[in-house]
């Protein structure tokens, strides 16, 4: 494990440190968020060293997890009191990226409230609801005045996540609905809390975190209350942390429809053999997919031999369906992530995307029949506009249902989006071509 605590101290002395503590000290935290996720591991470390100790927990919070765990082990003397400065949730997220041993000492050196509470989190699946709450909420009892519940909160508000939103709670700490802070400040202080509160909208600790991301965003919360299989409150899920669950669900499926995998963390810290290994699966299985194209081309090599004209226009007719099939996928793996498309609107989906894709191949078929002529005659002309029409077609119908059917069993649509499908596309789209050729040329 790395020491820079040596390396601090001289490096703190240097004019080039001074500069940055000076050019630090300008920055709001975003920004020192971003130039930190912009250096390298020593630098970052050092960089981070110079910060005082509340402006240290402050960008510690905003930088991803990854990054908290390298300077964790780099600094940990360091930084052992940010961590357990930061929020439960936080903690979570954090522990997930340092080697057991150090989580342990970690997790060890806490006070017994924040350990319990850390540990909690820690027994819910890593992608669920339950490790990105806070369980520090501020609730109130059914029956509490709203002067009561505005006393509670100025109490305890400082150790919550959020008191923009107070759950109401019944015997056995299960919620009966959800009051905001505005609707305190402006109602009689002497009104009982139940009159004001509204229904809670509540999602499950075992809920997918995406899932209540996007619960929290439809419905334009700030927070939503988290409960347990017995409908008991066991904390709050925030906007913020909402925000950030479905930002990098974006970059994950953004990098997936790519074809890489995502990297998690700013691009200017990841290494180089990071970046290759990142790609070179996915390159790996499409070079493998594309195999099959030059297989279609070697079987049809007799007609190809026959009529060389075909052979212009492989290129186009591979990057049209490959083209429209990804356009399909794309859009449906986006609205399927915002809840516009269910796993059950597979036929309606697949409907609406083979007419779409008929029309656009009509389209670019009359189009690009004029030209085609032109080159290779009329014969060529007419095979081109068929296949056109049918790779359009096909392209639109297996780029928009196998995401679909993909989630469906389970499995991020993501995964099996643009580049699976362009390479599929490719290979289907060379069989109708010279198919129809066969038919249309008497090949």
């Amino acid at each position: 494990m790395p020491d820079h605590t040596d390396a601090t101290a001289t490096a703190e002395g240097s004019p080039a440190l001074r500069d940055l503590r000076a050019r630090m000290a300008t920055l709001d935290v975003p920004e020192v968020v971003h130039e930190l996720g912009r250096l390298g591991a020593t630098d970052r470390a050092v960089a981070f060293r110079l910060l005082a100790k509340d402006r240290a927990v402050e960008v510690f919070e905003d930088l991803d997890p990854s990054l908290q765990g390298e300077l964790v082990a780099s600094l940990h003397g360091h930084v052992a009191s940010i961590f357990a400065a930061l929020d439960p949730d936080d903690r979570a997220a954090l522990l997930d990226e340092v080697p057991a041993g150090l989580a342990r000492r970690l997790l060890a050196a806490l006070p017994p409230d924040e350990h319990a509470a850390t540990t909690a989190l820690l027994g819910y699946p890593e992608d669920s609801a339950g490790r990105r709450m806070s369980p520090e909420v501020v609730a109130v009892p059914v029956g509490t005045t709203v002067g009561a519940t505005i006393d509670l909160v100025r109490a305890a508000g400082d150790d919550a996540e959020t008191v923009y939103v107070v759950p109401v709670v019944a015997d056995g700490r299960r919620v009966r609905g959800v009051v905001s802070l505005r609707r305190l400040v402006l109602t009689d202080p002497a009104a009982p809390v139940d009159a004001v509160m509204s229904p809670a909208t509540t999602v499950r600790a075992t809920d997918d975190a995406e899932h209540a991301a996007n619960v929290l965003r439809d419905g334009g919360f700030v927070g939503v209350p988290v409960v347990d299989a017995e409908d008991r409150l066991v904390g709050v899920l925030t906007v913020d942390d909402a925000m950030r669950v479905l930002e990098a669900e974006d970059d994950e499926d953004s990098a997936r429809t790519g074809g890489t995998e995502p990297l998690r963390r700013p691009y200017l810290s990841v290494s180089v053999l990071g970046l290759v290994r990142s790609r070179v699966v996915w390159l790996l299985m499409l070079i493998v997919a594309a195999s099959l194209t030059v297989g279609v081309q070697s079987y049809y090599e007799d007609e190809l031999a026959q009529v060389v004209a075909l052979a212009l226009f492989v290129p186009l007719l591979i990057g049209t369906g490959g083209n429209a099939g990804s356009q399909a996928a794309t859009t449906v793996v986006r609205a399927s992530a915002v809840g516009d498309v269910r796993t059950g609107d597979v036929a309606r989906v697949v409907g609406r995307e083979m007419v779409t894709g008929l029309l656009l191949g009509l389209t670019l078929a009359t189009v690009g029949v004029g030209p085609a002529m032109l080159v290779a005659g009329p014969a060529i002309g007419l095979v081109l506009a068929l296949t056109v029409v049918a790779v359009c077609t096909l392209a639109t119908t297996v780029g928009s249902s196998v995401p679909l059917l993909a989630k469906r069993v389970g499995i991020d649509p993501a995964i099996v989006s643009a580049p699976f499908i362009s390479t599929f596309v490719d290979t289907t789209g060379l069989i109708v071509y010279f198919s129809i050729a066969k038919a249309v040329l008497g090949i």
